[in-house]
């Protein structure tokens, strides 16, 4: 049975829908890291690092190359940064417009200051 591509993106959303595999995959746009690295800058325990590097190898969009007793991880290509810089200016466009409307908010409830009486006429 052929799987509809609206179903297949959203198993795809869901897929990166978990801080650390998004985190991870920020940590990859550069070049291949060493696991012990990517430890360093989540700072989780090894095993929760593991299960989340094993989804994304299954879904296929990081890879992981082995030199000695140091394990490697990449993106598979480059499209999973294009990604990731695509939802920063998506959110920062939110984000934005958030904070003009705050600002409009602020200032329609601002309690303005009254007029002293010899100065209304």
């Amino acid at each position: 049975m052929k799987v509809p591509l609206y179903q297949a993106k959203a198993e795809f959303f869901r897929m990166l829908g978990h801080p650390v595999r998004i985190r991870v995959l920020e940590l990859l746009q550069h070049g291949p890291v060493p696991v012990r690295d990517l430890l360093a800058d989540i700072e989780i325990e090894p095993s929760s690092l593991s299960q989340q590097l094993a989804v994304l190898r299954r879904s296929g969009i990081v890879v992981s190359t082995r030199e000695g007793s140091t394990v490697r991880y990449a993106l598979a290509g480059g499209d999973v940064a294009d990604l990731l810089r695509a939802a920063r200016r998506i959110l920062t466009e939110l984000l934005d417009g958030q904070n003009v409307l705050l600002a409009e908010l602020r200032e329609v409830d601002a309690p303005t200051e009254p007029v002293p009486a010899h100065d209304r006429g």
